[in-house]
């Protein structure tokens, strides 16, 4: 049922697709909370979480690893569709999407701060959990604000933007947690960083409210029957879903486990610092091929190409990793994965908010593409747990990384190939 046209606000139909282009203080402030909201949670997965399950659980620090990252990409799966479809429903005077930025950025930092204070691993499950499900608010409400108030011809722009504040975040994330002394201080800088980088956004947000009774009600069963949707009837939303979610799983393959690889396989000196190094080279090519390829494929009016060429970019950089296990190709692996997932994030989501099903539900089904990017990190641990505890068991370390990193860089490629099968946009 499509909403009555008389019910606007200052004749704005939230429904209606943008035409007027965001000013760039708007989209300033989004990459700046993007940026705070990606170093609360790759600060910890790059290195925090890591070093305390090393910590607390020595001799079994990689499933310890892969136990709170796992159930904490569970919380998100759930968290990230809920908030974004109560977000596609809420009348706040305030708008749909600031409480829930406000609320989850809260919970988020509550969860940085339980991190800091936990001395056992199910403490340490529980803070990350809140972090999930508080951030995961907080992506759903920022992401739907994209097609809300973006034009299509400033998507891939935008888009390049939100990719490259991503990295940023893992910059900064990381930076903190390799940084600043001991996991505790870390922690609860982060904490105090993701809050201090909403709030310009939630201040600023040209988020209008909805009006009550532009939706109809709906019961329980249609709203949750809502998160299902038909591959059938949207083909091209399924074959999205489908290609984020098998590129999300190769680049957490190849990131998640990065210290422990630098660790145990290629045998640097000071892993941490590492990490940091590879971060960065990693986080200036994706910055730089985020904007180029976003801008690029604004002027082109074209998506697909763009997402195939990054697929195979990547497969490139995890094949590398796991042929030539030295620091030098290290360092030439994070440059070319950088430039292929630059280039994915800045125009994969563009594509995705051109596939949506219905524009009454922007954050419901941008949230059900988020289950692609959550998802992954319960499966990548899963399948890489038990890759390298084999290996270390049966041979080495360093052979375990090279199954794995060999795994990543067939998924990459069967990313590539699965984009051609969407139809609607070039």
């Amino acid at each position: 049922m499509q909403p009555p046209e008389a019910v606007t606000v200052d004749g704005h139909d939230p429904s209606a697709e943008p035409t007027h282009p965001v000013p760039t203080s708007w989209v300033a402030r989004l990459g700046l909370a993007g940026v705070g909201m990606c170093a609360g949670w790759f600060g910890p997965i790059q290195v925090l979480l890591g070093l305390q399950a090393a910590s607390l659980a020595p001799d079994h620090k990689e499933a310890t690893l892969s136990l709170v990252t796992g159930i904490g990409a569970a919380v998100s799966t759930v968290a990230n569709p809920l908030a974004g479809a109560f977000s596609d429903r809420t009348t706040s005077r305030w708008g749909r999407r600031v409480p829930w930025v406000v609320g989850g950025t809260l919970v988020g930092a509550v969860g940085l701060v339980l991190l800091a204070m936990a001395t056992t691993v199910p403490g340490m499950v529980l803070g990350w959990c809140l972090v999930q499900a508080g951030l995961n608010g907080t992506l759903a409400a920022l992401t739907a604000a994209i097609p809300d108030l973006v034009p299509v011809e400033q998507r891939g722009l935008v888009s390049g933007v939100v990719g490259m504040t991503q990295t940023l975040g893992i910059v900064v994330g990381t930076g903190v947690a390799t940084l600043v002394a001991g996991t505790t201080a870390a922690y609860l800088v982060l904490a105090v960083l993701v809050v201090a980088a909403v709030t310009p956004f939630v201040l600023g947000s040209l988020d209008r409210p909805l009006p009550r009774g532009h939706l109809p009600r709906i019961g329980v069963g249609a709203f949750l029957a809502g998160f299902w949707i038909s591959p059938r009837r949207h083909p091209d939303f399924a074959w999205a879903w489908a290609t984020r979610f098998l590129a999300t799983i190769a680049n957490s393959i190849c990131t998640m486990y990065l210290l422990f690889f630098l660790t145990d396989a290629v045998g640097v000196e000071d892993p941490e610092l590492g990490v940091l190094v590879l971060t960065l080279l990693y986080a200036a090519c994706l910055v730089v091929s985020a904007m180029v390829a976003g801008a690029w494929s604004d002027r082109l009016g074209v998506r697909k190409p763009f997402v195939m060429v990054s697929g195979v970019v990547m497969s490139c950089a995890a094949a590398l990793l796991a042929i030539v296990q030295t620091w030098s190709a290290a360092l030439v692996g994070a440059v070319i994965l950088g430039i292929g997932y630059g280039v994915y994030l800045a125009v994969d989501f563009a594509l995705i908010t051109q596939v949506l099903p219905r524009a009454d539900d922007r954050a419901r089904d941008l949230g059900v593409i988020n289950i692609a990017n959550a998802l992954p990190q319960v499966l990548a641990p899963a399948i890489a747990g038990p890759i390298i505890t084999w290996f270390a068991a049966h041979g080495t370390h360093a052979d375990g990384y090279r199954a794995l990193y060999l795994l990543a860089a067939a998924i990459g490629i069967a990313a590539a190939l699965l984009i051609r099968k969407i139809r609607t946009v070039d």
